[in-house]
């Protein structure tokens, strides 16, 4: 098993940043990818950023230039840091932690971004 636990969502206006953190606990495999979801409010789940346990990232086109994904692996966290905010980035944000296919999330974490 594997925990997952978010933090640093919140409320910020269009332009702003943010920096979300992601601590993973248990059974953790050396290899494995983490990375960030999001689900805006009516639709599907998307993939944000996800990291390699080699530092390999790898992010949706609507985010690129604006977020930073980064993992310090010592402590099993990843962040992502939010920069020129939009109000399409409105989201409940999941962080997850995927080890050949077994795959855990976090408990989400609201970003609400005001135009």
């Amino acid at each position: 098993q594997v925990q997952l636990v978010e933090s640093g969502g919140g409320l910020v206006q269009a332009g702003g940043s943010l920096r979300l953190s992601c601590a993973a606990s248990g059974s953790i495999f050396s290899i494995n990818t983490m990375g960030w979801y999001r689900q805006p409010p009516g639709k599907q789940r998307e993939l944000v950023a996800a990291i390699t346990n080699i530092g390999r990232t790898n992010y949706a086109d609507s985010v690129k230039g604006r977020f930073t994904i980064s993992r310090d692996s010592a402590k099993s966290t990843i962040y992502l840091q939010m920069n020129s905010l939009k109000p399409e980035d409105t989201a409940v944000y999941y962080c997850n932690y995927d080890h050949y296919g077994s795959s855990y999330w976090g408990q989400g974490t609201q970003v609400t971004v005001s135009s």
